[in-house]
């Protein structure tokens, strides 16, 4: 699913911080729509590698956090400020989607330009995640991600507008899927400040993409109900409210963090966006690890995009349809909450490899034209194949240093989307050529032979474990058996 992403307790850096004052200055910021003390830097490319035995936690919560698990993660108080302003802006921005492809549509007839409104929430991402990710590091994060709710605030504000034309819809639209990208990143990197670096971290973002697939069952299913009862532009109208919500909930309800990187001027701001992607991907271990993350997203699409002519060929009728289509959000939200809450961090690192390199196979069903029930169930299994990623997150977190955060994130974030975007397209040329049972059969296959090479390479990055460490946190947080 598009999305837009945890450490046995008692492990020294993994458990929750006990409460002590925030650092007088902290070493990142804090944020809101993906390390403490490192070893030395791996020599090929000088990015500073995650420490491979115990140490100390990374920034201190910015609250209590009683109890363990996802109920430790509400207890810190700025993360709920971060969570009500990500749940608000994302039913907003699912509403205000739906919405402007049916004003659209009205508008044009062009069932080809409804379309291309819907795809262009994918296509900036990589412009906007590159380009801008530096803005994510060189900026204090509060200010970044309530000006990033602002920007499209307004640009959702000028849809609005009766005289608006439709090639202004899609540049505005296109506007806010590039702005999309650097709030997501910095709210990721903000975490760390928020939560520490730790399993809380890990348990915060699982948090928030249980919210994200949510939205899609849930969004959709109240923007068809309110489509019904208003017309697009009202529709759109409420989105205008959610992202001012959300920048006042981050104002008002979170810390002001100094930047993680001082302004080169303003003329640099690209450069250094350039200069920070360039310095993340050419480190083995951390350009490993986000492709970990794309590579299986890019495949694991191919049966949502082709869901529908998947069910005329089947038979199935629209409530059919409706069930595919919401099979893999189950599956992941199912798989992650297990993981989160029954499993301990050491196992969730464990698994990682494992479950990645066996997510994608439920889709090889698909060879031998499954009926829905079989379906359904292959595609939840697949989408209870994302529950990897909750341990990938602390790996990823991990590996790339407090000053490269933002942008490595924001980046991680644009080439999640891109790849998702892209491999819909692609599982859609596809089917022109190829009956979609076997379109959807070949991802399977292809995406876990690629995954698998993958994992070797990421097998072969993990930092040796300190002498005494073995079987601890080392081993567990970056070998195989992570």
């Amino acid at each position: 699913m598009p999305s837009d992403t945890d450490t046995p307790a008692g492990t020294p850096r993994d458990r929750p911080a006990p409460e002590v004052p925030p650092p007088a200055t902290p070493p990142e910021r804090a944020a809101h729509p993906d390390p403490g003390p490192a070893a030395p830097l791996r020599e090929p490319t000088g990015l500073t590698a995650a420490p491979t035995g115990p140490a100390p936690a990374g920034p201190a919560p910015s609250g209590p956090a009683p109890g363990r698990g996802y109920r430790a993660v509400f207890g810190v108080r700025e993360f709920r400020a971060v969570f009500a302003a990500h749940l608000l802006s994302l039913l907003g921005v699912v509403i205000s989607e739906l919405a402007l492809t049916v004003l659209v549509y009205d508008l044009t007839g062009s069932p080809l330009l409804s379309a291309l409104t819907f795809a262009l929430g994918f296509l900036p991402y990589l412009v906007g995640g590159t380009l801008f990710a530096g803005v994510a590091d060189r900026y204090p994060a509060r200010r970044v991600l309530v000006t990033c709710d602002l920007i499209c605030a307004g640009c959702v504000a000028v849809m609005v507008l009766p005289g608006t034309p439709v090639a202004g819809l899609l540049v505005l639209r296109c506007l806010v899927a590039a702005v999309s990208p650097v709030f997501t990143g910095t709210r990721m990197a903000a975490l760390t400040d928020i939560l520490g670096d730790g399993d809380l971290f890990v348990l915060g973002r699982s948090l928030l993409r249980i919210v994200s697939q949510s939205a899609v069952l849930i969004g959709f299913g109240v923007g068809g109900l309110l489509l019904a009862v208003v017309s697009p532009r009202g529709a759109i109208t409420i989105t205008v409210g959610t992202f001012l919500c959300s920048a006042a909930l981050l104002r008002l309800g979170t810390r002001d963090r100094p930047a993680r990187t001082g302004g080169d001027g303003g003329g640099a701001l690209l450069k250094q966006s350039l200069a920070g992607a360039r310095t993340v991907l050419a480190d083995r271990r951390i350009r490993a690890l986000m492709l970990l993350f794309w590579v299986p997203a890019v495949f694991v699409v191919a049966p949502e995009a082709l869901a529908a002519p998947y069910a005329d060929a089947i038979g199935a009728g629209p409530a059919a349809l409706g069930l595919m289509m919401c099979a893999m959000a189950v599956g992941h939200i199912g798989a992650e909450l297990y993981a989160g809450s029954a499993l301990s961090p050491r196992t969730r690192s464990r698994i990682v490899l494992p479950v990645a390199a066996a997510g994608l196979l439920p889709l090889v069903v698909y060879a031998v034209r499954p009926g829905l029930v079989l379906t359904v169930v292959a595609l939840v299994l697949a989408g209870a194949g994302a529950a990897y990623i909750i341990g990938l997150d602390q790996w990823f977190v991990d590996a790339v240093p407090p000053e490269l955060r933002g942008r490595a994130m924001t980046l991680l974030t644009a080439g999640l989307m891109t790849g998702q975007g892209v491999g819909m397209a692609l599982a859609g040329l596809a089917a022109e050529f190829l009956p979609v049972h076997q379109v959807v059969a070949a991802s399977g296959a292809l995406g876990t032979a690629c995954t698998v090479l993958l994992i070797v390479e990421v097998r072969r990055t993990a930092p040796a474990p300190k002498p005494g460490t073995e079987g601890r946190d080392g081993a567990d947080r970056h070998m195989t058996s992570r």
